[in-house]
């Protein structure tokens, strides 16, 4: 974790330098600064205006980022009632708007009624293997918008099975973690 251990700071847009509270939970994995970094310099120039989805949101971290650099809305959707507790407490904190969380599971919150999302952020718990089952969902339930993008943190190896719309536009690795960006390509 960066910082001080329980906060995470925003690197980017108007919440640059925020700092983001963080429960200590088992298994919770912010996604590293550097990583944030690389990410949001691959995504600059199509977040502006976005509809965005932090499925796993965790601390939000990554929603967050999306909201501090323009994205219209964001979907945070976290089962623990603690993480899901601290990162409303950190909205409203921050004064962001546009955020809304979704105290669900995430298999759960895509068996329910659809919306579209321009851009997702699926990294499950690794120690859950979810990659494959939720992009599954994602893709088949209407929850894509035609050419969405899809960012997808996972260990190292394997890498997951995707559905083959989701075509890779990059990728990169730290440490253990491997992080790739796809686009949906249309039919």
């Amino acid at each position: 974790m960066n910082g001080r251990p329980g906060r995470i700071r925003i690197i980017g847009g108007s919440l640059r330098n925020s700092r983001l509270e963080v429960p200590e939970l088992a298994g919770l994995r912010p996604t590293s600064e550097r990583v944030r970094e690389t990410l949001f310099n691959w995504l600059a120039p199509m977040i502006e205006g976005a509809r965005v989805l932090d499925l796993c949101a965790g601390t939000g971290a990554l929603g967050i980022e999306a909201l501090s650099r323009g994205a219209a809305a964001a979907c945070f959707v976290e089962p623990d009632a603690r993480a899901a507790r601290t990162l409303r407490d950190n909205l409203v904190r921050l004064k962001v708007e546009g955020g809304e969380v979704v105290a669900a599971d995430a298999q759960a919150f895509l068996g329910g009624a659809p919306r579209a999302f321009d851009l997702v952020f699926l990294d499950p718990p690794f120690a859950l293997g979810l990659w494959s089952v939720l992009a599954e969902r994602l893709e088949q339930g209407g929850w894509l918008a035609g050419r969405a993008w899809v960012y997808v943190e996972s260990p190292r190896e394997p890498v997951p099975a995707l559905p083959a719309q989701w075509v890779l536009h990059r990728e990169g690795r730290a440490g253990e973690v491997r992080f790739a960006l796809y686009r949906r390509a249309l039919p």
